[in-house]
């Protein structure tokens, strides 16, 4: 059997759902599609796609050595429809992939375990695991290794699994036979850019970050611009509405890992639980949780706009005792939320 099916056949039983090879390398268009995202600035703060944009566009700057990429997918494919929830406005919307234990550690120690096999199944070779925080485009080596392409969203969708893929890769010194790159199969579709709030797609295939919900409500530091304020509902952690849509979804099966079952504080939790948080207790709350990492600031500011837009006058009380909290930004949310509640 061929190494490429030995590995094959060793990640499927370690519970991954998709496994594709390709080779160490990404083509000029996806190079210089990178490159035109990053010169427009639409990744807004996030400067660390910039600081390391090179080793980002070809993964033989990020390690010379790499001959083959093998691209794994993981299904965190939702029981019920995550847009149910934005009719609730009392409640929190929380991204689906949000609402347990943290997918990095999930997939990392997977990822590590395949790496282990490789190199013990075959000797001399060597290995780099990565799981999100690197500069991989995971996106485009995913569709070149045949698991999906990416969607006129960005976001990247498998004719099996729909939009719901964490991904993750092993880097190997190893000549593995690539798969064939799968192609678009978005058509005239465009369910995805038409959903989004804030008007966040300038054209398909194009993601302006700072008119994203995701962006703004995790990435973003200071004040939520007013003009998306309102278009943010009672999103407090992510969005999930261009991925929801897809049409694709229809192939898609829920996840089976415990790891990503909601947890019942996260499911549809009404706005007022949270209010109370101080840092201790947001960090208890989220031990464990991707939602930890952008700290309690963050995560009320968010807050204060949803009950803002809950047109709930029972949570007046809840934002007027926000107006003085230590953290400015926090504070001004409050503030307008409460004009909005008024």
């Amino acid at each position: 059997m061929a190494a490429a099916d030995l590995i094959r056949a060793e990640a499927l039983a370690l519970g991954f759902d998709s496994v594709g090879f390709a080779r160490a390398t990404l083509g000029l268009e996806v190079r210089e599609r990178m490159a035109a995202f990053l010169e427009a600035g639409m990744h807004g703060q996030m400067a660390w796609l910039e600081d390391r944009a090179e080793q980002r566009a070809q993964p033989r700057v990020l390690w010379p050595e790499a001959v083959s990429v093998v691209s794994l997918g993981l299904n965190y494919g939702p029981a019920n429809d995550p847009l149910e929830t934005l009719d609730r406005r009392d409640r929190a919307s929380i991204s689906v992939y949000a609402q347990n234990r943290d997918y990095h550690d999930v997939l990392k120690k997977r990822v590590k375990a395949l790496a282990r096999w490789m190199v013990g199944k075959f000797p001399g070779a060597d290995v780099k695991v990565f799981v999100d925080t690197a500069p991989v485009a995971e996106k485009p080596l995913a569709q070149a290794a045949g698991i999906g392409w990416q969607g006129k969203h960005t976001n990247l969708v498998s004719r099996a699994l729909g939009s719901w893929l964490f991904l993750g890769e092993v880097f190997t010194t190893l000549d593995l036979a690539p798969d064939a790159a799968e192609v678009d199969h978005c058509g005239t579709c465009s369910r995805c850019l038409d959903v989004c709030p804030t008007k966040a797609f300038p054209a398909p295939y194009q993601l302006d970050a700072r008119r994203c919900i995701s962006y703004l409500t995790i990435e973003y530091r200071g004040p939520i611009p007013e003009e998306f304020r309102t278009a943010m509902g009672n999103r407090i952690y992510g969005c999930d509405d261009c991925l929801a849509v897809c049409p694709w979804n229809k192939f898609a099966s829920a996840h089976d890992e415990p790891a990503f079952a909601p947890r019942a504080a996260l499911s549809a939790p009404l706005l007022a639980d949270f209010a109370a948080l101080d840092d201790a207790g947001f960090r208890a709350l989220f031990s464990g949780s991707p939602i930890k990492r952008i700290g309690r600031d963050r995560f009320i500011r968010n807050l204060c706009i949803a009950i803002g837009n809950s047109a709930t006058p029972a949570l007046l009380p809840v934002a007027q005792s926000l107006c003085e909290d230590a953290d400015p930004v926090v504070a001004e949310a409050a503030r307008w939320a409460v004009d909005r509640l008024r």
